[in-house]
């Protein structure tokens, strides 16, 4: 994969560096925020709760799509989406397994 040697690293670094880079914008946040609130949607609804154009809420959706966070259905000319539960778990499971990873009674001397 280049110049970044992702072959150095875990399965799990690996998928847990995609799925931050792909959390780390503010409007798939809110996405995400509103399809857990809501449990389904439009994409239309998203242009108006977020307010931000079509195309740029269309370019969010497809990267939380192709991390599988969200996953869509087309009924005519709509499409909803909503979260993949199996994979919001599976997600979920990654960044638990590093937050538990820490031990809080640790002190640290810097």
């Amino acid at each position: 994969m280049g110049l970044t040697k992702t072959e150095n690293f875990t399965t799990d670094q690996n998928q847990l560096a995609t799925l931050a880079k792909a959390l780390g914008h503010p409007a798939r946040i809110a996405i995400i925020q509103h399809l857990l609130k809501i449990n389904s949607c439009i994409c239309g609804d998203l242009v108006d709760e977020i307010s931000l154009a079509q195309p740029t809420i269309s370019k969010h959706l497809k990267e939380l799509k192709a991390i599988g966070i969200i996953k869509g259905t087309i009924e005519g000319t709509s499409v909803n989406y909503c979260i993949d539960a199996y994979r919001w778990r599976e997600v979920q499971s990654l960044f638990n397994d590093l937050f538990d990873t820490y031990v809080l009674d640790q002190a640290c001397e810097c």
